[in-house]
């Protein structure tokens, strides 16, 4: 199996972590967002989008969005479980992952900066004043979503790693690449360090990957 990303790619980093929690063998194979690699007609080839990331696996057309192959990735290789068996119990665990995976880290893409950049004037201040308010208005609802929720345990659902703490850790540790700390945020706090311990997320961090540039 094969994974096209980049080192510092919010989406490749929840695939990442998935992979690595169902214990399955992956290539990664760089492509430098800050460079344009990913608008290269090699690439547009895999994905016209020109969007991170896409698995390729065998001889099958190539899977991109990653919270498309992270249901994927659970159906294909069902062992560990990512996602409760209850319905509702599944319903809740996809409604937090989508504050991280769909409201929040799509608004912080490059594209969208240079979007901004290019035709609102946003100059780097701006933008990391939009980082930061994005940033921090997904973790607080986050926050807010799993503070005083029952449901909630050592991790997002219950005790065991899910779907809802790969996207909750990679959005955390996304803000932390761009040395944005947001305070008031407790049970989030504690739900990441939980995940920090644990191999399989400490192994997809963007700091140990190989195109990390140091």
């Amino acid at each position: 199996m094969d994974i096209y990303g980049f080192w510092r790619s919010q989406a490749t980093f929840r695939v990442r972590i998935a992979l690595n929690l169902k214990r399955v063998a992956y290539r990664e194979i760089p492509i430098d967002l800050d460079k344009g690699e990913q608008y290269s007609p090699e690439f547009l080839a895999i994905n016209p989008q020109g969007a991170l990331p896409a698995l390729i696996e065998d001889a099958a057309s190539p899977l991109t969005q990653s919270s498309a192959l992270l249901e994927y990735i659970e159906e294909r290789y069902p062992t560990p479980p990512l996602l409760p068996k209850n319905l509702r119990e599944r319903a809740r665990v996809r409604s937090l992952a989508a504050v991280a995976i769909s409201d929040t880290h799509p608004l912080i893409t490059p594209r969208v900066k240079g979007y901004l950049s290019k035709t609102a004037g946003f100059d780097a201040d701006q933008w990391r004043a939009w980082q930061t308010n994005w940033f921090s208005a997904g973790l607080k609802t986050l926050e807010a979503r799993l503070a005083h929720d029952p449901a909630t345990g050592t991790f997002c659902q219950g005790d065991t790693p899910g779907i809802a703490d790969i996207c909750l850790y990679a959005l955390y540790e996304g803000a932390g690449t761009f040395k944005i700390k947001v305070d008031a945020i407790p049970a989030v706090d504690r739900i990441v360090a939980h995940c920090a311990k644990l191999p399989a997320f400490a192994d997809a961090h963007p700091t140990r990957q190989a195109d990390y540039p140091g």
